[in-house]
C-alpha cells in the first residue's frame, strides 16, 4: 500500500466510526498533534479520539500531496451531534513507515467544531 493509500484507509475507517480498525494502521509509538488533542502512543491517541466515533459521518478528500513517505491531505470531515450536522475542512500532514502511520499533525478551525458540539 502506498503512503496515500495508508492514510486514506485510516481516514475512511476513522470517519466511519471504526476507531479500532483505524488503530490497526497506527504504529505503537504514533505521535499526534492537533488543536484539541496531543498524544504520544497509539493507545493514548485512541483513548483521546474515541469519543468522536459516534459522531463522525464520513469524509471527502479535496486534495492530497505525497512526497516519499509523507502525505498532506485536505479533506472535509463530516460530523453529526445533537447540536447539528456539518463538515469541517481539515488539513493533515502524516508520515507513514512500513504501512502504518508514524505521526500526524492536524489543523482545523476549532470554532467550526465547537459550533457542532452539544452544550456541556
Amino acid at each position: 500500500m502506498s503512503a496515500a493509500d495508508v492514510f486514506r484507509s485510516y481516514l475512511d475507517r476513522f470517519t466511519s466510526g471504526d476507531i479500532a480498525g483505524a488503530a490497526e494502521l497506527l504504529e505503537d509509538d504514533f505521535s499526534f498533534h492537533g488543536p484539541m488533542l496531543q498524544s504520544e502512543g497509539r493507545t493514548a491517541f485512541i483513548d483521546g479520539a474515541s469519543g468522536l466515533g459516534p459522531m463522525v459521518r464520513g469524509n471527502r478528500m479535496i486534495r492530497q500531496w505525497v512526497i516519499d513517505n509523507e502525505v498532506c491531505s485536505i479533506y472535509e470531515f463530516d460530523i453529526e451531534t445533537p447540536a447539528g450536522a456539518g463538515s469541517i475542512t481539515m488539513a493533515e500532514w502524516a508520515t507513514v513507515h512500513d504501512g502504518k502511520l508514524a505521526s500526524s499533525r492536524l489543523i482545523f478551525d476549532t470554532a467550526a467544531m465547537a459550533a457542532l458540539m452539544p452544550a456541556a
